[in-house]
């Protein structure tokens, strides 16, 4: 944290919890337990304090002004959701076996994306342990987590966070994710966090009646932008951000959509975060996603990588044909091509199938068969980071659909509509059809379904990432055939061929990939 400014939430000490919370809008703040009215008194930088006898367990509230009760924007737990009270809790209560854990490489890194609530039948932290051999066996390096922290609603995919620092009470206790992470650590598995600072979802005025979490005047796709000119809100951020690598031993974060951060300051939030959590751990890799074309992240803001979508944007043009939005841009092979020999190939992060890719789709259909292990052969031999979607490697048959069950029913029904109304274009299909995002339905078709996979599809996906680990580093060559929707890449003595055509060239078969 800043030197200046103080730890914020619930700290526990001996025997005692240190409360403080960010509240320049109040006159008064109350701490209310289930003992006690306890009149906070006022700190640095707009911030109220107050220490108590406590521990972990213990619930609470803040009362702003003698009038609303309110959870505590920097809350570790909310178990009974985001309407309920806060709760303390004690990261050194946490059991870690991982004490030689060295932490995962740039270089070395295989990211598995997955949403917890879909992952497995219960959708838990504890029950997502079962499936951590099996992806380190694949060839995995490490799990990519959507996002985890509590938001409105019992399902969801977690970009709607409101207690940041809160794990999501259907997923598990705090303890309980803590545990994940260890035992990906004991199966030789990195874990990367998916964290969004770039908006607030539904109940934003819990926050704004402590301060100016958000702007008036300025907003982004999804609402009001994150004011990340005021210190309160930017230590609401980054202290957020340690406590995923502190607490949590997480060994990255993956920034969501950081091109719809508003930040005019010096540093940027994104930097001076980065910055902050390798103080914890210097290994922490911090990923952004951003816009295509834009390399901020790496070039000025410190990130270690970032998503680049053009390769995928590149291969999924070249085997579906689809020209639609960000798609119009792309259809030539040499497209791709590009993608191999650029310069900051090796820190971005590449894909066949990602969150965004699938579960944006009106029906959340997935890339599959043949075309689905072409796709794979481009991302995951090319220079960059690969990143696999859940199911992806056994070619998972059930989509990934959107889906969230919001607890405002006005904010529910504005969803469903939005949804509809974004896919009314498209003549293909009636907007009635789009799943509807609050129906349990839609969740539940969401699950994967391992059993139902292609085990000649997962032997591929194990091949190609061995084959990865032997390629070498440096310079690459292609060589486009336009005409024959053929590409050529050579690293080193390692010869790369794909085929987006559908006839047999060059003695690869139709959407196929192959190596000499």
């Amino acid at each position: 944290m800043s030197a200046a400014f103080p730890a914020l939430g619930a700290v526990l000490g001996d025997g005692t919890v240190a409360y403080t919370v960010w509240a320049p809008s109040a006159r008064v703040v109350d701490l209310v337990t289930d003992e006690a009215v306890v009149a906070m008194e006022p700190g640095p930088s707009g911030t109220f304090r107050a220490a108590v006898r406590g521990g972990e367990g213990d619930r609470y509230r803040f009362r702003i002004d003698g009038a609303a009760i309110l959870p505590d924007p920097m809350s570790r737990r909310q178990p009974e959701g985001v309407r309920g009270p806060s709760e303390v809790v004690d990261p050194a209560s946490f059991t870690w076996t991982d004490h030689s854990w060295p932490g995962v490489r740039l270089d070395e890194l295989v990211l598995y994306e997955l949403h917890v609530g879909t992952f497995t039948p219960a959708g838990t932290f504890a029950a997502a342990q079962e499936r951590l051999d099996e992806l380190r066996e694949l060839g995995v390096t490490a799990i990519e987590l959507m996002p985890v922290a509590t938001f409105p609603g019992r399902q969801g995919w977690g970009y709607d966070g409101l207690y940041t620092s809160a794990p999501h009470p259907a997923y598990g206790a705090p303890e309980e994710l803590a545990g994940l992470v260890d035992a990906a650590h004991a199966a030789g598995l990195g874990v990367i966090v998916d964290v969004v600072y770039n908006h607030l979802g539904p109940g934003t005025e819990a926050l704004t009646a402590f301060g100016p979490y958000l702007h008036h005047e300025r907003e982004t796709f999804w609402g009001g932008a994150i004011a990340f000119e005021h210190r309160g809100v930017r230590e609401w951020a980054i202290q957020n951000a340690e406590g995923w690598a502190r607490d949590y031993h997480v060994d990255g974060l993956r920034l969501d959509a950081v091109h719809a951060i508003v930040d005019d300051t010096t540093p940027h939030i994104v930097a001076e975060l980065g910055e902050r959590v390798r103080r914890w751990r210097d290994s922490t890799l911090v990923i952004a996603e951003m816009e295509t074309g834009d390399l901020r992240p790496i070039h000025d803001w410190g990130c270690d990588a970032q998503w680049g979508d053009e390769l995928h944007h590149a291969a999924h043009v070249l085997l579906t044909g689809e020209r639609d939005g960000y798609y119009a841009d792309y259809g030539a092979v040499g497209d791709l091509a590009r993608e191999y020999e650029r310069a900051d190939a090796t820190r971005l992060v590449v894909c066949a199938q990602n969150h965004d890719q699938v579960g944006n789709r009106a029906f959340g259909d997935r890339l599959r068969g043949q075309k689905l292990r072409l796709a794979a052969f481009c991302a995951i031999l090319a220079p960059g980071a690969p990143l696999l979607f859940m199911g992806e490697e056994y070619d998972e048959p059930n989509p990934f659909l959107f889906f969230a069950d919001h607890i405002d029913p006005e904010i529910a029904r504005a969803t469903r509509e939005g949804r509809r109304r974004e896919f009314a274009r498209f003549a293909s299909f009636a907007e009635e059809d789009v799943p509807d995002p609050g129906a349990m339905q839609t969740f539940v078709r969401s699950h994967l379904d391992p059993g139902a996979g292609d085990p000649e599809h997962r032997a591929y996906y194990r091949e190609l990432l061995a084959l990865r680990r032997t390629l070498p580093a440096g310079p690459i060559e292609t060589t486009v055939d336009e005409d024959a929707r053929f590409l050529r890449v050579r690293r080193g003595d390692v010869e790369l061929l794909m085929n987006f055509s559908a006839e047999e060239h060059d003695g690869v078969a139709a959407w196929s990939g192959a190596v000499r």
